[in-house]
């Protein structure tokens, strides 16, 4: 069950990269184009997947619930393609997605701010300034839907087992240093163990997604936790009406078998005035 992330900057070869590491391993390639084609049996318009895609959030509440929801789907076709193995898992915060998994190779590619200006222009045809803005503008985007979605600086290189800087490295280099690496005997020893939490994070986000597509319940103030197929809901609602919906909404998910409800019910107070 070998597993590869590949974060990448605009502009510093994380693409041909992903793709070589992928044909020279003969793994699968879990990229923009495989998550548009596994779409459509998640329920996915291609429009909902642009919209939610590596997207920080709208800060309205009606385009938010409906891409967090999109983007728990996209998230629920990358776990379970991880499940399978021998995948290269490029960018969709896959290193913090699949954090509680030790046995994958988390990589990021990066390269000098100028020089990933000029390698856009070149592939893309375009202006300099164009280029640099765009790049700009990528930075920024993924930046900001890592910190979002996973509170974390998407350049902190602690988070990541591999940080190569294709400046001096070629893609050929780069290629052969990530494909030794996932070969590394601490990460071949605990690939069991891993396949089991993996299992108990694709059946905790089916039960996420199950809940997000009630607009009766708040997901906001609840918390769900899966060990060993056991599932676990807790935090708070407003009512015990809202309380055995959750319930009934999370046994809705596919692979739930044992639950244990441990919700409480918060009423909201009144008072004087509110008469």
């Amino acid at each position: 069950m070998a597993i590869i992330t590949i974060s990448r900057e605009m502009g510093s070869g994380g693409i041909p990269i992903a793709h070589m590491v992928a044909e020279k391993l003969g793994y699968k390639l879990i990229d923009g184009e495989a998550i548009m084609e596994a779409a459509v049996s998640y329920g996915l318009s291609p429009e909902a997947v642009e919209q939610a895609d590596e997207k920080p959030p709208h800060f309205v509440d009606t385009l938010d619930s409906k891409q967090f929801l999109d983007l728990h789907l996209i998230e629920l076709i990358i776990l379970e393609a991880a499940l399978k193995g021998n995948v290269v898992i490029y960018g969709r915060g896959g290193q913090d997605l699949l954090k509680d998994i030790g046995s994958v190779l988390r990589t990021r590619i990066i390269a000098p701010f100028e020089d990933r200006v000029e390698r856009w222009a070149e592939r893309e045809w375009l202006d300099p300034d164009r280029a640099r803005f765009l790049v700009r503008k990528s930075d920024q985007q993924r930046a900001g839907f890592i910190k979002y979605y996973f509170d974390r600086d998407w350049e902190d290189c602690v988070h990541y087992d591999l940080v190569i800087n294709t400046q001096r490295l070629s893609e050929e280099t780069a290629v052969k240093i990530i494909c030794k690496s996932v070969k590394d005997e601490n990460l071949e020893g605990i690939k069991a163990d891993s396949k089991k939490i993996l299992s108990d994070l694709i059946l905790r986000k089916r039960v996420e997604i199950a809940i997000l597509s009630n607009e009766h319940i708040d997901p906001y103030l609840l918390e769900i936790n899966v060990v060993k197929g056991l599932v676990t809901l807790s935090g708070q609602v407003h009512s015990a009406a809202e309380k055995q919906t959750a319930e009934k909404q999370a046994r809705t998910a596919e692979g739930v078998q044992e639950l244990r409800n441990n919700i409480k019910v918060v009423e909201y107070r009144t008072t004087p005035d509110d008469h």
